[in-house]
């Protein structure tokens, strides 16, 4: 019943954790240093940055940083399935915790909200086969990556188009829109000033701080249904999945 569940997820993988070793190998890692970057991140976004900034040659500093901001998003999605997961132990919920991603956070997210016999141990179920299958896919392209030659120019194209569809599918109302565009004009800017990809994080620290800031204003002024606000596309709430599943 799980595995059912995972298939479509696992399926999924395959072609981006196969692009995702390929550029890892291209980047230096070995193959079982692949593997176990796979296991300790898995993380398809913070993998394709890894692999752009060392081809760069960044300082090791500052794609840790690059990824400390990137991932912080776990943090929240943590906190909102932590809801399902009362009543189970320490070790289980470090296990779940080392093991969640954007991916398998949406499906256990829906099957927790629209079906009452979805258990965490399912949901842990889940985790493990994204991450056996996202493993295997990386690995196997590494393996392909130290066949082929590749031209290094593929690797900056693959990061910014997969940063690009991480910021459309998040766009939610204009605000977002704004911050985003300033992100980026912003990070144009420190990378001439600094000459180095430290501007990266700089641009990140004042542009999440500006949006916290604005959208903070923003709700405490009632200005929720205003241009900034507004959404810009129709979005599922947890009532409305939940209507779904009862239906």
């Amino acid at each position: 019943m799980v595995l059912k569940v995972a298939l479509p997820l696992c399926l999924s993988y395959v072609p981006i954790g196969l692009a995702c070793g390929i550029l890892l190998n291209v980047a230096g890692f070995n193959t079982i240093l692949t593997g176990l970057v796979s296991i300790m991140v898995f993380s398809g976004g913070a993998q394709f940055l890894i692999a752009s900034m060392l081809t760069a040659h960044a300082p090791l500093h500052t794609v840790l940083l690059m990824l400390f901001f990137l991932e912080l998003r776990y943090a929240l999605l943590g906190s909102s399935i932590s809801q399902y997961l009362h009543h189970t132990s320490r070790k289980f919920l470090y296990i779940f915790a080392v093991s969640l991603n954007d991916e398998n956070y949406a499906v256990n997210y829906l099957k927790f909200a629209t079906d009452k016999s979805w258990t965490p141990r399912n949901a842990l179920m889940i985790e493990h086969y994204s991450l056996l299958f996202w493993t295997m896919a990386n690995i196997v392209g590494s393996l392909i990556g130290g066949i082929l030659t590749i031209n290094l120019s593929i690797v900056d194209f693959a990061l910014t188009s997969l940063f690009l569809y991480m910021i459309v599918m998040q766009l939610g109302n204009r605000l977002t829109i704004f911050i985003s565009v300033f992100a980026g004009c912003l990070a144009a800017f420190f990378m001439v000033l600094l000459k180095s990809t430290m501007g990266l994080v700089v641009s990140t620290v004042i542009a999440s701080l500006a949006g916290f800031m604005l959208e903070d204003y923003l709700v405490k002024h009632g200005k929720q249904r205003g241009f900034w606000l507004r959404k810009i596309k129709p979005k599922a709430s947890r009532k409305v999945i939940s209507k779904s599943g009862d239906s």
